[in-house]
Formats: C-alpha cells, sequence, structure tokens
C-alpha cells in the first residue's frame, strides 16, 4: 500500500464538498482514479431517482479468472455538514479537521482505501474473480442511494462495506431493522393574548405525546428517538399545527413493531386529549441483517486479519448502512473498519496507520476469497 499516495487523496477529497444529493464534483475526482487505473467507470440513474445531482459511481475490474466469486467494494461519498471548507490538519500519525467542521474520514476514508486496492489489484497477477466497486450517494440520509442501485445490472457474491471504525479485524456483521415516523398534530389558532382558550395548542399536545414515549436505549437491541420538531409561527398565536419525526431501531423486528405501536399510540392519545388530531405516517428506513460467524464471508475477511496479525472479532451494529440494502437484496455484506473515529462530529479523526492498515486487510480479504477452491 502507498501510504503517501493514499494520505495525498484523503487529503483531496475531504477538501471538496459534498453534503448528500451534491456529490458531484467528488464523484468526478473519484472517477479520474479510477480511469487513471484502466477502468471504464459510470453513474447509474439513482440521482435522477432521489433528485441529486450525481448517481452512483460503479467500476469493475474483470475477472482474471471466470467462475471465481465476484466481490463488491463499497464506500459512500457524501458526508454531514457542517463540511463546507473542511482544513485537513495532520498531526503525527492522525488527520482532523481543524475543528470548525467534520473531518470526512466517513467515507472518504473508505473511498481512498478502495482505491488504493483496486490500483493493487490492477497490477498484481492473482487468479480471481470480477471486483465491482460501488460508490454511493446520499448514504447519511437515509442510504438512499444504494436503495437506488440497479441490482439488475450489479451482481456480487459477496460485499464488503468500508464504513466502520477505527480498529483493524473488527467487522459489523449485524444491523437493526428501523422504522421512521412523522407525527402531524393538528390544534386550532387563536389569539395568545386575546382568547386563548379558545385555541387548542398543537405544541403542547405533540410535547405530551413525546414525552409519554419511551425514548433512548430501551435495550441492548432497541432505540428510539424523536429527533425533528417544527411548528407553530409567532409568539402571540396558539399554534395549530407541529409535525414531529423520530425513528425506532432494533434487531428484533417484533420489539421494533411494538415500540413503533408505542410511540404511536402515545401520540394519539395524547392529541385525543386535548381535542386535537393526528396524522401518522410510518414506514420502513431498511431491514435489518445479521451473518453468522460461519458464513464465508467473515471467514474469508477473519483468515486475513489473522495473515495479518490482527485478532478478528465481530460486532453488532447500532446504525444502518449500504450493507443493509445489498443484505436485503441477497449479497451477503458486512462492514469492515477505516481507522475513522468519531463520526459526525467536530472531533472527528483519521489514524492513518489504520487506513493503511485496512487498505492491507481489504487486499488480503480478496485474496482470501479467491483462495478457496473451486
Amino acid at each position: 500500500m502507498n501510504r503517501d499516495e493514499m494520505v495525498e487523496r484523503f487529503i483531496q477529497l475531504v477538501q471538496i464538498y459534498s453534503p448528500s444529493k451534491h456529490e458531484r464534483q467528488v464523484a468526478e475526482a473519484v472517477e479520474e482514479t479510477l480511469r487513471g487505473l484502466g477502468l471504464a467507470p459510470y453513474y447509474d440513474a439513482a440521482g435522477a431517482a432521489i433528485d441529486g445531482d450525481c448517481g452512483n459511481l460503479i467500476a469493475k475490474l474483470p475477472a482474471t479468472e471466470p467462475g471465481r466469486p465476484t466481490v463488491m467494494l463499497n464506500a459512500h461519498l457524501d458526508t454531514v455538514e457542517p463540511s463546507r471548507n473542511i482544513r485537513p490538519v495532520i498531526e503525527d500519525d492522525f488527520i482532523r479537521s481543524a475543528g470548525d467542521t467534520i473531518l470526512g474520514a466517513d467515507d472518504k476514508a473508505g473511498v481512498v482505501i478502495i482505491l488504493e486496492v483496486l490500483r493493487a489489484l490492477a497490477a498484481e497477477d492473482l487468479a480471481r474473480g470480477e471486483v465491482v466497486a460501488v460508490f454511493t450517494v446520499a448514504e447519511e440520509i437515509g442510504l438512499l442511494g444504494a436503495q437506488n442501485l440497479d441490482f439488475g445490472q450489479v451482481h456480487a457474491d459477496v460485499a464488503y462495506v468500508m464504513d466502520g471504525g477505527q480498529t483493524t479485524g473488527k467487522m459489523t456483521t449485524a444491523a437493526p431493522y428501523a422504522n421512521r415516523m412523522v407525527y402531524t398534530v393538528r390544534g386550532k389558532a387563536a389569539h395568545a393574548g386575546v382568547c386563548p382558550e379558545q385555541g387548542i395548542n398543537a405544541i403542547v399536545a405533540a410535547s405530551r405525546g413525546i414525552a409519554a414515549m419511551r425514548l433512548g436505549r430501551l435495550d441492548e437491541e432497541t432505540t428510539a428517538n424523536i429527533g425533528l420538531i417544527q411548528g407553530g409561527t409567532a409568539t402571540n398565536i396558539v399554534p395549530d399545527r407541529v409535525v414531529a419525526s423520530g425513528e425506532a431501531r432494533s434487531h428484533d423486528l417484533q420489539k421494533l413493531t411494538e415500540q413503533t405501536e408505542h410511540m404511536a399510540r402515545c401520540m394519539t392519545q395524547a392529541a385525543e386529549q386535548m381535542g386535537a388530531e393526528v396524522e401518522i405516517e410510518q414506514s420502513r428506513s431498511y431491514d435489518g441483517f445479521a451473518i453468522p460467524d460461519s458464513a464465508s464471508i467473515v471467514q474469508w475477511a477473519s483468515a486475513a486479519a489473522q495473515r495479518l496479525g490482527h485478532t478478528p472479532c465481530t460486532e453488532r451494529g447500532g446504525g444502518g448502512s449500504d450493507a443493509n440494502i445489498f443484505n436485503a437484496h441477497g449479497i451477503p455484506a458486512v462492514i469492515l473498519s477505516t481507522g475513522a473515529r468519531d463520526a459526525h462530529t467536530l472531533q472527528e479523526s483519521l489514524c492513518i496507520s489504520e487506513m493503511v492498515q485496512a487498505a492491507r486487510w481489504l487486499l488480503e480479504t480478496i485474496r482470501q476469497v479467491n483462495s478457496t477452491p473451486r
């Protein structure tokens, strides 16, 4: 692995502003690198489907020996905010932002790792199957790029998603199911100083519903949250409408169903008690998955970690990733570490040596996949 090139490419990519649905510029930088490797990258139609400026970027490294497994490599191109004018700072073995933005290691570290592994694979004489690189868009706002990937055109036997934490050898092999809910509470407007008793305060009704909900970490498998609330027009008007949005996640589908029903019941009862009405929208954000340690996809990555002197381990994750979507479409997918720390915060950082080790691990994993007798 070329450490200096990886660091230089990472510094380049994180300085490109690429929030969800606005990934075109960073995608073009990645596309240029892929073409430099002799590949023929292309974009799918996901951008149009989600009203973004760019589709998923896909490149395929042809098989050197037909009949061997096809491996998908995945990372996402978008970042959360604040991510405008990122100023990366190198301190010893770490890269950080200047402190007023995120760094963007989630998931541009994963992008850099995949590009370096593709470079190494293209240069070495290895009997292997096809390698498909999928750089998705709009992952951070609901896995939208992966959800709109044309799985009729993208095939793989296994997928390794480079979007994990800091420790080489650690794999996320399970992730929860997730539901999204939107509660629109409608009350009655009135002048807050002249005749407040004639109004029905939608904000109060929604607040009472939220206060009655079980939220936070409910058990080792289940979480719930109300993350957005919007309503009201002026301080002197009893608000007649408020919208509260939230989510629930669980590795147990029955627990998720019960929690979703509980939250709806709390909001409905609170609204009825005040004479308000509530409209509830509920939808599945993504399905969960659980891959046993005995599965080939885990065993290959474990063997690769051991060959490099690392201790392999698996964990259940609490978040969603593109791996959820791939598993739902029948492609076994696990998440590998990238060396990133404290994602989605101003303290986000990337351990350079861990990023390089993650690239070595991914390369060795692909070798292990192709060492299996056909």
